[in-house]
């Protein structure tokens, strides 16, 4: 069985004047990773609930769980019926795709299924007192590292990349194209971390109990943080990667539930200016670079998975069993 948290969003039907028939209910699960909960629960569902009622008349009541990607793809993929997906990474909406629950192009539109971005950066205490600036600095034996597992997160995956990526593009103290060496960047910070959570928010929430010195992550889980009144600061590594989160409808459950229009709807939403500006205001990075805040930290080296080679290599070079990944665990030679 599966094991998720709910939060629900509800706009309860209301009596229509005259003694008309209340309006209909519509019911729309989203199922997340837990990075953009602030964004989506206390912004975005109820933006789009009053919109919906406004152009259609109908109330949304939201089902809305929210784990790490990896373990929320698995989950739809194994019959958890969330109408519309908003995760970590390409490949866990490819996940539900290659299970035959997408069966559209949900690539096609002008961001090509991205709605927000990010970038990989290191959460330290306030007022840096560590002295970190780059990725070099986690592999201090004097500094405890906090990031989630790369088997259930998508976040913990845009964390190793940013790492690794950064050494083969001859940064963080590596040469340019030294694979060993980029390796042995790696293996140097994994060897620093201490806990190793399920998801982004778990390493957020045990970095704000005081545990590490460090959490890698990304930036919008700081400025959420810090929003709350969390003290703690942030770096951007010199060399980092552009992480880039994807959407999409489940169409196969949402014509089960009658709810292509809606979850459709509740897709475009997501780029209108409204939402890309709630976006912004959690700290993510918007598409529309209309609603991106000035003064954000500018890397002097802000690479992409395509710099890297795409998804399919990535995935099969560093992830897969044998993979850059493993010969940088703990215990590997």
């Amino acid at each position: 069985m599966f094991s998720f948290l709910f939060l629900l969003a509800a706009c309860e039907s209301t009596p229509a004047p005259d003694g008309a028939a209340p309006a209909r209910t519509r019911t729309l699960t989203l199922a997340a990773y837990t990075t953009p909960r602030e964004a989506y629960g206390k912004a975005i569902l109820p933006a789009f609930a009053k919109h919906w009622k406004d152009t259609k008349g109908e109330e949304v009541k939201f089902e809305e769980s929210y784990q790490g990607s990896g373990a929320q793809a698995r989950a739809v993929k194994e019959g958890f019926e969330a109408d519309v997906v908003a995760l970590s990474l390409d490949p866990d909406v490819k996940v539900i795709e290659d299970a035959g629950l997408i069966t559209h192009d949900w690539r096609a539109g002008a961001q090509g299924g991205i709605v927000t971005r990010s970038v990989a950066a290191i959460t330290v205490r306030a007022g840096n007192p560590k002295g970190i600036a780059d990725w070099t600095d986690l592999a201090r034996p004097d500094i405890d590292v906090l990031t989630p597992n790369v088997r259930t997160s998508g976040g913990a995956m845009w964390n190793v990349l940013a790492i690794w990526g950064a050494g083969v593009r001859g940064h963080a103290g590596v040469a340019a194209a030294d694979e060993v060496g980029a390796v042995a960047l790696l293996r140097g910070v994994l060897a620093r971390v201490s806990v190793m959570d399920k998801g982004a928010r778990e390493s957020i929430v045990n970095f704000e109990k005081g545990v590490g010195d460090a959490a890698i992550t990304y930036e919008n889980e700081v400025l959420v943080a810090k929003k709350e009144g969390q003290a703690m600061d942030y770096v951007v590594p010199p060399s980092t990667i552009l992480i880039e989160n994807p959407v999409a409808v489940v169409d196969t459950y949402a014509k089960k539930h009658g709810n292509e229009d809606i979850a459709a709807a509740f897709v475009d939403f997501l780029y209108t200016p409204e939402s890309q500006r709630a976006f912004a205001e959690y700290g993510l990075r918007p598409v529309d670079l209309a609603a991106l805040p000035a003064g954000l930290p500018q890397p002097a080296d802000l690479f992409t998975i395509r710099d890297l080679g795409g998804w399919d290599t990535v995935k099969s070079k560093v992830f897969d069993k044998g993979g850059v990944y493993d010969q940088a665990a703990p215990g590997a030679k």
